[in-house]
């Protein structure tokens, strides 16, 4: 089975490194040179664990290979994916395809009768449909069939939730398009992960809503923790029992500054366009969207009240600036809403992530970056804690209070414990954890 596929970024190259290691020949095509160049010397452009070793591994047993020309990957191909980027179209919030129909015209004069086109990147309903239709008037010779199998991938785990998914998403409309998608996912079905076969339209649509209900979870929860400080309650309490109801599930329910990164943030805004546009709309996804970036503004000034209501001439360290930890995406962090912020109230801002920085650098203009954490506290006023990385759970909190000048920790993803805090001589806030509330005996 040979597989294009076009777009080597995130989902593309995470997907082509996957699929070429259950023994398909993969052949992996993208425009940018310099991300090319990288790939034939064995480097990987973006951070995602085991993704160097994956692909290394394959690459050895001539599995994958990377190229700029399309032709001759689409002519030998079985299927073609297309993995290249859907973002927020400026001005609509609609998902902007330029790049899948672009790819499509490319394609289109060297497919063979046969071959399966398969959108991998999160496209709104109907666009499978409209893939077809220009493909047929491309190529009205050509017998083929098109389908949709969106990703449902983590950054930090995105190897795992390929090969070891929960379900499998197939949308296809007839027979062929659906044997080939069947084979090429057999090495998972044959281990007993589920292959659900659906139609384009209720594929396309179910990665919009999954998405959404996610961003819901996070933004209820976050509102949830809110209410908890001003009532004496616990989130994390609260969070574990809701949580123990397998009708809602653990998942997805630890609060913070609001959600970001490259799928959350476009694919909210992407459902809502596509509901107005339907009249059908989804009221509540629509406020998910405004609640999100309502939150990162308010942990700025949270910063500022545990400061003493102002942080004009104070120094803040800050612990993590990427939207999640295992991952270098900046893409929507709460950090480039809440770091801006206080910076133009007077603070400066000294920072550490231990894969941020390269693109950090150049989204968070006058940021002082260090590798060490105690280093980026020394005579800081204020510890905040933006992202949980594993590397800083374990930090020694009494040499982090003995490297700063102030005695403030802002911990806005609850890795540290109240009590531990402050017995390190910390004056402690967290999210949701009833802030007034008994917080000694935590």
């Amino acid at each position: 089975m040979k597989i294009c596929m076009i777009g080597a970024g995130y989902v593309g190259l995470v997907s082509a490194a996957c699929f070429s290691d259950f023994g398909w020949n993969v052949t992996c095509i993208d425009k940018d040179e310099g991300r090319l160049a990288l790939l034939n010397r064995g480097e990987i452009p973006i951070y995602e664990p085991g993704l160097d070793d994956l692909v290394a591994r394959n690459v050895a047993a001539g599995r994958i290979q990377f190229s700029g020309s399309l032709p001759e990957a689409v002519r030998d191909a079985d299927v073609v994916f297309l993995a290249v980027g859907t973002p927020v179209r400026r001005g609509d919030g609609y998902a902007d395809l330029t790049y899948v129909f672009e790819a499509v015209e490319e394609l289109a004069p060297h497919i063979r009768d046969g071959i399966v086109i398969t959108t991998k990147s999160t496209v709104p309903v109907g666009t499978g449909r409209e893939i077809e239709r220009r493909l047929k008037a491309l190529r009205p010779d050509a017998e083929f069939a098109v389908c949709s199998n969106p990703e449902f991938l983590r950054e930090g785990s995105a190897i795992r939730d390929f090969t070891h998914p929960d379900r499998v998403l197939v949308g296809c409309d007839e027979g062929r398009g659906r044997d080939i998608m069947a084979r090429i996912y057999e090495p998972l079905s044959l281990r007993s992960a589920p292959v659900m076969f659906v139609s384009r339209e209720s594929a396309e649509l179910a990665k919009y809503a999954a998405n959404s209900f996610l961003a819901m979870k996070i933004t209820f929860i976050n509102e949830i923790a809110d209410l908890c400080e001003e009532v004496g309650a616990d989130v994390s309490e609260v969070a574990t029992a809701i949580g123990a109801d397998g009708r809602i599930g653990p998942k997805f329910l630890n609060p913070g500054p609001g959600y970001g990164g490259s799928c959350f943030p476009k694919d909210v805004s992407a459902l809502a366009r596509t509901a107005r546009e339907a009249r059908a709309p989804v009221t509540l996804v629509e406020q998910v969207e405004k609640v999100n970036m309502e939150r990162k503004i308010a942990m700025g000034a949270r910063v500022e009240r545990a400061s003493g209501g102002s942080v004009h001439g104070k120094t803040i360290a800050v612990l993590g600036v990427t939207f999640k930890p295992n991952t270098d995406d900046m893409r929507d962090a709460p950090s480039l809403v809440i770091l801006p912020m206080l910076q133009s109230r007077g603070a400066t801002v000294r920072a550490c992530d231990p894969q941020g920085r390269p693109q950090a650098e150049q989204l968070l203009p006058d940021v002082e970056w260090f590798v060490d954490p105690i280093e980026a506290a020394q005579g800081a006023d204020v510890l905040l804690v933006l992202t949980e990385w594993n590397e800083f759970r374990a930090l020694d909190l009494k040499q982090l209070r003995s490297a700063m000048s102030g005695d403030v920790l802002v911990d806005m993803r609850n890795v540290y414990s109240p009590r531990h805090a402050q017995d390190a001589g910390f004056s402690y806030s967290g999210i949701g954890r009833g802030t007034e509330r008994d917080s000694s005996a935590q």
